[in-house]
């Protein structure tokens, strides 16, 4: 495929070649533009881990200040250049989305408006909603739709929608998907910030939520020992069901029995 711009007279319009390659399925397609621009995000998701892991905790120091908001800003515009050809909204783009706008908030004075941890209102303002995520869930959208349903209501309606082009609806929250009110925040998976900010204080949860993080980060940051097993069960729920109504119903059954073990675990 190949693309051609033009911006003479103040306008712009995108030509674009695209090459039909014969023998392949629309999912073979898919999973192939996947592949590249996974590894587009991937890169600049690791180049945000680095420049992050090197900076100091806290304030960053004024003497790097330039250097360091030149960075980011040239990782925002190669983030920016990604998505414009990602169309299929590969899974790696909220992972890269997080990594980017976290070192964006630490660019940003204290107080000037960057996403809060804690509890934002209570989970009564969390309840009688409908959650909106991208098709296809995998381990980070079934574990939060799980905790979701389990911990702020359980009464809790899903949807699962196209990753691009989708208006939300009144009373609907995202989550897991570009733009949504619960997404990845800096190293944070969506599982993670949903514990965070709604202040979900449950021992049971903190071995999940490293779970969740080391599988979809793939950074083994916790190095949790479970890691490679509960990868497999939750690739194999997604290989044997097509429809995420399906896979959210076995994959909950998978962390209600997690969550039983670790929460009844004694050290």
């Amino acid at each position: 495929m190949g693309a051609s711009r033009d911006c003479q007279g103040g306008g712009e319009a995108t030509l674009c070649e695209a090459r039909l390659i014969e023998g392949l399925s629309d999912e073979e397609v898919q999973r192939s533009f996947h592949a590249a621009r996974d590894g587009d995000y991937a890169q600049i998701a690791e180049a945000a881990r680095k420049l992050d892991a090197e900076l100091p905790r806290g304030a960053i120091p004024e003497d790097r200040r330039s250097q360091v908001e030149a960075e980011v800003a040239r990782l925002r515009r190669r983030l920016t250049e990604v998505g414009r050809i990602d169309f299929f909204a590969a899974p790696g783009r909220e992972a890269t989305e997080g990594r980017v706008s976290g070192l964006e908030a630490r660019l940003r004075p204290p107080g000037a408006g960057h996403r809060k941890k804690g509890r934002h209102g209570s989970l009564e303002d969390f309840q009688g909603r409908v959650w909106v995520t991208r098709k296809g869930i995998h381990i980070d959208r079934i574990a939060s739709a799980w905790l979701i349903r389990r911990f702020v209501d359980a009464g809790a309606r899903f949807k699962f929608v196209p990753a691009k082009g989708y208006k939300l609806e009144a009373k609907e929250l995202r989550f897991d998907m570009f733009e949504a009110e619960f997404t990845h925040d800096g190293d944070l998976c969506t599982f993670e910030v949903v514990v965070s900010r709604l202040s979900l204080d449950d021992r049971g949860l903190v071995p999940i939520a490293e779970i969740v993080h080391d599988i979809d980060l793939k950074d083994a940051k916790f190095n949790r020992p479970e890691v490679s097993g509960i990868d497999r069960l939750i690739a194999g729920i997604a290989i044997g069901h097509r429809d995420d109504e399906s896979r959210l119903e076995r994959g909950s059954a998978v962390f209600d029995d997690l969550y039983e073990y670790f929460s009844r675990k004694r050290g």
